[in-house]
């Protein structure tokens, strides 16, 4: 048995950058030395691509954690670590990408080849060449490699189809997709039968076809979570035409008519703008002896309520009579309709920027009179900062009273000997 996965959570780790170098030239007969540490390399990034083979999200419930290699550390000779590859992730065209955190949308992915960055590897630590100075021509500082950005991301996905089959269940949308396609739906006589949303490339002539899909679960209340309604509406946010597919049998003792006005109903209920898409309705199962009288009711009704008459394809999908003309109609349709879209959530740029606080560091009094140091930057600095060197060490002591951390820290009543966590690095407050 097949699954359908148009949902999923992933959490993605950019690639840390390389980190920097403590080294000196000492080559034969060559005078004057001096810092010789190179640069670490960057940290690959993690990219979502749009690949047109992939159909779901199923991949990603069996592997949700993405991290893109870490970039080689400085050598000596000045010699720059080598930067690593991304780490190129492929989705269905259609995905919807989130924070988990604020709902904000990354990137809408829908054509193939499109790309986002989804998170940034980390730039290099720079080597001690770079710190040299004047006064301190041989410094034996170097940073580590920054870290790379980490997310959850919520990812969603919109089936993209130029037409959409709606209806109530066991009107025979998948026997039309399977008449008209090369789809092999799950065919039976009973409701629900279709569980997930289907496919298949409709062949007008030679070099001219479209996308069309059976979206299942539309029932009264669907757009409310009633049946599977709510789980397969959004799919439709992506059709260009619907398609009313109309049991015509009388056999299930349901109104066409109002099955139809109930669609619309729901349509509207989960997007207004979706009643203005180009719309066809199919009379289905004409075979039946009852089939032209229910659709003389269905006309009658329709020119009562809308005040004109309403234009109906007849077809016979078990008897596969009717859709030709129904073919080419829909056909005709999608080249002269333009798209209606549903004001989306917007879009942000194709990659994601982290956004500082305001203040670069809080500080806040455990019970046990010691002190915690937290804040993006902060944390940064230090997760960047090479303890295993003195000059390292004391550069990082400067940059933290430069913040201001140690003024920060006499006003929170600190006082010589207090402990001050940050992270997992303690270290006593001197004043």
């Amino acid at each position: 048995m097949s699954f359908f996965y148009d949902r999923a959570k992933v959490f993605v780790r950019g690639g840390k950058g390389g980190d920097g170098m403590v080294a000196f030239r000492r080559e034969k007969y060559v005078p004057d030395g001096g810092p010789a540490g190179g640069d670490g390399g960057r940290g690959g990034d993690v990219v979502f691509r749009v690949d047109d083979g992939l159909r779901t999200l199923l991949d990603f419930r069996f592997n949700p954690h993405f991290y893109a290699d870490a970039g080689e550390n400085g050598k000596s000779k000045s010699m720059y670590g080598r930067g690593a590859d991304d780490l190129v992730v492929r989705v269905p065209a259609g995905t919807i990408v989130k924070r988990e955190e604020t709902g904000e949308v990354i990137a809408d992915l829908t054509e193939h080849g499109q790309s986002v960055v989804v998170a940034k590897g980390g730039r290099g630590g720079r080597g001690n060449k770079r710190f040299a100075t004047h006064a301190n021509p041989a410094p034996a500082i170097a940073e580590n490699g920054e870290p790379g950005e980490e997310w959850t991301l919520i990812l969603e996905l919109k089936l993209i189809a130029d037409v959409g089959l709606v209806g109530f269940p066991s009107v025979g949308k998948s026997t039309l997709l399977s008449v008209v396609s090369a789809a092999k739906p799950k065919i039976a006589d009973y409701p629900f039968t279709t569980l997930t949303p289907q496919l298949g490339m409709v062949e007008v002539a030679p070099g001219e076809s479209f996308v069309m899909a059976d979206l299942p679960g539309l029932i009264e209340g669907a757009s409310e979570g009633v049946g599977l309604g709510m789980q397969f509406l959004r799919h439709v946010e992506r059709c260009l035409l619907l398609v009313h597919v109309l049991d015509m049998s009388g056999q299930s003792s349901r109104d066409p008519f109002h099955d139809y006005q109930v669609i619309l109903k729901e349509l509207g209920k989960y997007h207004e703008k979706l009643l203005k898409r180009p719309m066809i309705i199919l009379a289905n199962k004409m075979e039946t002896p009852e089939a032209p009288e229910t659709l003389k009711v269905f006309k009658d009704k329709f020119k009562d309520c809308y005040g004109y008459e309403a234009e109906v394809f007849e077809a016979s999908t078990y008897k596969k009579q009717g859709i030709k003309a129904f073919i080419e109609a829909v056909y005709k349709s999608l080249k002269e309709a333009e798209f209606v879209p549903l004001e989306e959530e917007k879009v942000n740029e194709a990659r994601l920027y982290q956004i500082e606080d305001d203040l670069p560091f809080t500080i806040h009094r455990e019970s046990d009179g010691s002190f915690v140091l937290s804040g993006q930057k902060i944390e940064k600095l230090y997760a960047m900062t090479n303890f295993n060197h003195d000059e390292s060490i004391r550069r990082f002591s400067r940059q933290l009273r430069g913040m201001g951390v140690d003024d920060a820290l006499r006003e929170k009543g600190a006082r010589n000997g207090d402990l001050v966590h940050l992270v997992d690095f303690t270290f006593e407050f001197l004043d």
